[in-house]
Formats: structure tokens, sequence, C-alpha cells
């Protein structure tokens, strides 16, 4: 199983990353665990256009799923015909979040030729390969924390969260923990939206994950580096700030 980034950025672009947008594969099968702001550009370079099989989004702040808009584009007017729809698993109100970013009230807003559409509940379903394992996390809009297994390898990733006990059942014993790291530690953030480094090393060292991958993070805003050190000192094991094009085999 192989997890490649292909957007890390915390709640818009940064100078050098998209937005979250990860890759899962194994087998052939690709799977996009969301799809920020230019990600599209990252997923051309690494794998190609027409390349993944399925798209998961956790939730529906525009930084993680408004790539899924401009990718109708790429699936509808491509050359030679249309691809093949496309299943998407989201929370329920997706198909009209989509359809109102990309095409408003006109014909083209309705993206049933394009994505297949499968609502998110809490519980285990298949994509593909993968076993797939959803649960409701501490986010302002409904937001789904996901654990991903596939060949005896695992994988969880936060979303984005606050502090909740969920991420501890999604990470127990993970061999990769991709976990947000939104806020800088010290200072008094605002409640209920995103972890720090320190709180996201205190939830991989409670879960027992093998290593954490810190993402979201909002560079203008926060310091990597001391992101990086408060994970560390709430983690023993290996800690890795993630960056565009990065890929991890297990």
């Amino acid at each position: 199983m192989r997890l490649t980034v292909l957007g890390c950025a915390g709640s818009f672009p940064s100078a050098y990353a998209p937005c979250s947008a990860y890759l899962i594969e194994v087998a052939g099968f690709r799977l996009m665990l969301d799809f920020g702001t230019g990600a599209l550009s990252t997923l051309q370079r690494v794998v190609g256009l027409y390349s993944i099989d399925a798209i998961l989004l956790s939730h529906l702040h525009a930084d993680h799923i408004f790539d899924a808009c401009s990718y109708v584009v790429a699936r509808r007017y491509a050359p030679g015909g249309s691809k093949r729809r496309l299943p998407v698993y989201a929370p329920l109100s997706a198909p009209e979040r989509l359809a109102a970013a990309y095409g408003g009230a006109s014909h083209e807003g309705a993206l049933d030729d394009v994505y297949t559409f499968h609502t998110l509940r809490p519980g285990m379903f298949s994509i593909g390969p993968f076993a797939v394992t959803v649960d409701r996390v501490n986010h302002p809009v409904e937001t789904f924390g996901v654990r991903i297994e596939c060949q005896g390898h695992s994988i969880a990733y936060s979303a984005d969260t606050a502090p909740c006990d969920t991420l501890l059942r999604l990470a127990h014993g993970v061999d990769l923990f991709l976990c947000e790291a939104s806020y800088p530690d010290g200072v008094v953030n605002p409640p209920g939206l995103h972890l720090t480094g320190r709180e996201a090393g205190e939830y991989a060292t409670k879960a027992g994950v093998g290593q954490l991958l810190l993402t979201h993070l909002v560079p203008a805003w926060c310091d990597e580096e001391q992101t990086l050190e408060a994970a560390s000192a709430a983690f023993a094991g290996q800690i890795i700030v993630v960056r565009p094009e990065d890929s991890f085999i297990l």
C-alpha cells in the first residue's frame, strides 16, 4: 500500500503546496482522499489526469473539495468523449455543494454524468480493495476521520478536527497516522476547529501508531519547526511534516 501526498496546505494553498489531497494505492487501484485546491496539478505530475478510481471527501470545506469541481471539466469534456462516472464517497450534501460551486443553477451544475455519489455514515465499508472505516470528528461541519486497511497494513487520516476520542479509535495501532496540525502551541486558539502539533503527537502516542505524518499546516500563520518540535515532545516515534509528492510505502 502506497500513500502519496498531492497537497497538504491547510485552509488555503501555500506558496509551495496545494490544499489537502492524498492518494492511497494498492494493486493499481487509486483512491483519492480529499481533493483540495490546486491538487489537480500535482495529480497530473504524479500519476496522470485519469488515473484515479474513486474519491473520498472527508468534509465539504472549500480547501478539501474545490478541485473536484475543476475535475468535472477534465472528465466531462475529455477529447474523444466523456470519461466513466467516478464514485465519490462524501457527506450527505456533497452533490448540491459541488454542483453549486461548479455551475450554480445552470444546467452545467448537475454532476450526475461525472460522479456517482455515496453518502458517508459512521461505520465500515469497502472501496475497491480497501476496508474503510469512517467516523465523525470534531469540526464545525460534518467531517469524517478515516481508517484504511489493506493487506495487513493500515493508514488513518484525521481530516480536520479539534480534539476528540474518535481519533484514538481510528488511529489505534496504524502504521501511518496522517494527522492535521493547523494551530501553533502556546497560544489561545479558536476552539472546536483544529489540532496543534503537541495534540497530534499526544494522539499518536495514545493510539500507538507506527509513524506520525503531520499535514494541514498553515505556513502563513504558524512556524513549521515549532510545530514539529511540539509534536516530537509528545511522540517518541518518527514524525514527518509532509510535502507535495512525498510517498510512503507499507
